[in-house]
């Protein structure tokens, strides 16, 4: 951001914390896909993501005033949401934990042969990318929530070393060498299991009838591949500093728009009797 834009955050923020409605819908807007990226790939299913965002942006509302500009907004922003996502636990993951080791047995055991037809008239090439999209979504709770939280912010988000060390509490130098211990780790799981993005034997379009009787995809509800692009959540700092050779191993960390879902929610907010009380915090 140049200082122009700055001033007309900081303006505009102003205008916010004195009641603007206008102003502090404008505010949530700009940071919204990025609340709600993050919070997908820490929890892993649309609903749940939807949720969290919903409490993120409330905090972010009720804590306006506090920001000084000390840092970037966004810097700010990702700190209440990182803080509020690591110890969520109204989740479905946090009730039903996975693993590398349960994936992997899952991929070389799962009885994908013995499922008859689930698709429901949707082409199967739509269900192999929805699974594909979530799998590999999904997958990101085999980590431990501070691992995860380390991979989305510099994968996803490519957050310079020193934002991100600030972010979590711990120093540049920890912070890059966890992000590169932890990217290894899901790029060699990638590589030996999946046939998508590594060498393994697993086709998306031979599990799509066993994924929808496990309830991991459904043809009546297409979250991923019906989910618009956004191209606005990963524009938070300078790109990076490159510490390994795996980026261009995870194409899959794609950001999405909100969804129209979370927008109602919020407009909902917005226009009901809690705002006075929020603007009044």
């Amino acid at each position: 951001m140049n200082t122009k834009e700055n001033q007309e955050l900081s303006a505009l923020i102003e205008r916010a914390t004195a009641g603007d409605r206008a102003a502090l819908e404008t505010v949530l807007a700009g940071v919204q896909d990025l609340v709600f990226n993050l919070s997908l790939r820490m929890l892993g299913t649309f609903h749940d993501a939807e949720d969290a965002s919903q409490d993120i942006l409330l905090k972010v509302m009720t804590h306006l005033s506090s920001f000084k500009g000390e840092s970037s907004f966004t810097t700010w922003v990702f700190r209440i949401a990182v803080n509020h996502l690591r110890d969520c636990k109204k989740h479905m993951f946090a009730r039903f934990p996975l693993s590398f080791e349960f994936y992997g047995d899952d991929i070389r055991n799962g009885k994908i042969q013995d499922v008859p037809d689930l698709t429901q008239n949707v082409e199967r090439a739509i269900l192999a990318e929805e699974l594909k999209l979530s799998c590999t979504n999904v997958m990101l709770q085999c980590l431990d929530p501070e691992s995860r939280c380390i991979f989305i912010l510099g994968t996803m988000f490519r957050v310079d070393s020193r934002i991100a060390g600030d972010i979590l509490g711990i120093t540049p130098e920890a912070y890059r060498q966890r992000l590169s211990r932890v990217r290894k780790k899901m790029a060699d799981f990638l590589s030996e299991y999946c046939g998508e993005y590594g060498k393994g034997a697993c086709r998306c379009a031979s599990r799509v009838n066993y994924a929808i009787q496990n309830h991991r995809i459904s043809p009546d509800r297409l979250d991923f591949t019906a989910a618009k692009p956004s191209g606005t959540a990963v524009e938070v700092t300078a790109a990076m500093e490159e510490i390994d050779g795996y980026s261009q191993q995870f194409s899959f960390c794609r950001t999405y728009q909100s969804t129209e879902r979370l927008k109602e929610m919020l407009r909902d907010f917005l226009n009901g009797p809690a705002f006075s009380t929020v603007a009044e915090a």
